[in-house]
């Protein structure tokens, strides 16, 4: 479970942003909306995956020590989950590594270089107690004939092969390119999942095995033609609802392939964290950690505060989906006539 050690490092009260009841009151709130969310009616023998891209990942402006708890304490509610924009300086990664506690580990990419890739690394969290690592990872590195308009995928897709009791699984986490909303980009979009999911699919009949992809697929709606690239490869694509913050965009998605008769999906949802840590009523509240960060007086602050606070938590909400992975009953019953 995640850590709590560094707690006892910070000054002492709970009045303000930063104070180590203030972060403790705060943990017990996002605990709390985790358990109403997700886990309260999490099934025994079961695989919560999770997905989610973290803005700027931390290269942008740096984010206050307690946004790193939150972001912990999410991330451990989940037994596996990719991450996408993680930024090249490594020591953030390691550092929600750390909180995440001993039983907690993770792979994470190069930096994919040029404009498309904005200097961006993805990663994989997975919890071992829960999820075996199967000594497989890789790229997706696409094939001549499968180019796109000549090149390869702007961010380089990442999997890796895991098993969770009786179920086996290869993991594949995209960002896929965003450009603007222009038709060209949206094209470029689908295009480039469309692609993806082809090349997995048949990876998945080849290996009968489950194939999961997710991550950032830059979906504006279920029924637009981003969505239907990846349904028409065969791959199941729960409705996880809005990911972005104004809750008019599905940009977030897990979606599987593979034999199905091995893939039982139980629940699927997003998690919005709002209601626990940096809501709207605490405006006044981190005004001043803000400007001394910024070392002056913001003109708007209540203005800018939701802004502010996609940079510590995210611009998107995290998403999941919840497995099941025990068939022994059924592997039993092959055994009896009739």
């Amino acid at each position: 479970m995640a850590s709590y050690k560094e707690l006892d490092l910070y000054p002492e009260g709970d009045a303000r942003p930063g104070q180590r009841g203030w972060i403790a009151a705060h943990l017990l709130a996002l605990r709390s909306e985790l358990a109403r969310q997700v886990l309260d009616e999490r099934r025994p023998n079961s695989l919560i995956v999770g997905s989610w891209n973290i803005r700027h990942f931390d290269g942008g402006r740096p984010r206050l020590d307690e946004s790193y708890h939150y972001i912990a304490e999410i991330v451990d509610h989940f037994d596996i989950c990719a991450v996408q924009e993680l930024k090249p300086d490594l020591a953030p990664v390691r550092r929600l590594a750390g909180l995440l506690g001993p039983n907690w580990t993770y792979f994470v990419t190069d930096v994919t270089a040029g404009v498309p890739g904005n200097s961006e690394r993805m990663a994989i969290f997975y919890n071992t107690d829960r999820v075996v690592f199967r000594n497989l990872i890789g790229e997706v590195v696409l094939p001549a004939d499968a180019l796109i308009d000549g090149r390869q995928i702007a961010r380089t897709p990442f999997f890796a092969a895991f098993q969770a009791s009786w179920f086996r699984f290869t993991l594949c986490s995209a960002h896929i390119h965003f450009g603007s909303e222009a038709a060209a980009d949206l094209t470029l979009r689908a295009r480039e999942v469309g692609t993806i999911a082809a090349i997995l699919a048949e990876r998945a009949r080849a290996a009968d095995e489950v194939y999961v992809l997710l991550g950032d697929m830059n979906i504006e709606h279920p029924d637009d033609d981003i969505m239907a690239a990846l349904r028409a490869e065969g791959f199941d694509a729960p409705l996880l609802g809005p990911t972005n913050l104004g809750g008019t965009r599905h940009f977030d998605q897990i979606a599987f392939s593979g034999n199905h008769d091995r893939t039982r999906m139980l629940r699927a949802g997003s998690f919005d964290w709002r209601a626990a840590v940096y809501r709207a009523d605490e405006v006044a509240d981190y005004r001043a950690a803000a400007e001394a960060e910024r070392g002056e007086a913001y003109a708007d602050w209540a203005g800018y505060y939701p802004q502010w606070c996609t940079h510590e938590m995210s611009d998107h909400l995290p998403v999941w989906i919840e497995l099941e992975i025990d068939y022994s009953d059924d592997y039993l019953r092959r055994f009896i006539p009739g």
